[in-house]
């Protein structure tokens, strides 16, 4: 799905689906990977005290799961720069599709700059991140 930097237009829109009903099993394996077992992502009865339905995934596992589709666009080598903001909570279950638009394109001498919205929805349709992304890709790419 690379980009190609002679053929993309501003409006053009990319999909993924980043997570297909999230297992409670992948919410711990991100607190053990990141070293944040803060109580509402690890203990249900905590989750539950504090009026949460139960654990709910951690934002910047929400984040992690919208780079695949970031670097799907253009490789990990190109993202410059990846900023997003949680919207809702993420819930053992939730399956994720992220949309990624094209706002901004810079063409310069050996890259061409593309700068991407983004929006990380569940499976009803509700907003959970929105973020931005901006992409450096050098030379010519096929789509």
């Amino acid at each position: 799905m690379i980009l190609n930097p002679s053929a993309v237009a501003v409006g053009e829109r990319h999909t993924m689906e980043v997570s297909d009903g999230l297992h409670r099993a992948q919410i711990a394996q991100y607190a053990g990977a990141s070293g944040d077992f803060h109580p509402f992502h690890v203990d249900e009865p905590h989750a539950q005290e504090h009026g949460f339905d139960g654990v709910f995934a951690h934002g910047m596992h929400t984040m992690g799961m919208t780079g695949r589709l970031v670097s799907a666009l253009a490789g990990d080598a190109a993202v410059r720069n990846f900023t997003a903001e949680m919207r809702r909570q993420v819930w053992p279950g939730d399956t994720l599709t992220a949309t990624a638009e094209v706002v901004a394109i810079e063409h310069g001498e050996a890259s061409t700059s593309i700068t991407v919205e983004l929006t990380t929805t569940n499976q009803s349709d509700h907003v959970v991140l929105t973020g931005t992304a901006r992409l450096a890709i050098c030379g010519e790419h096929t789509a």
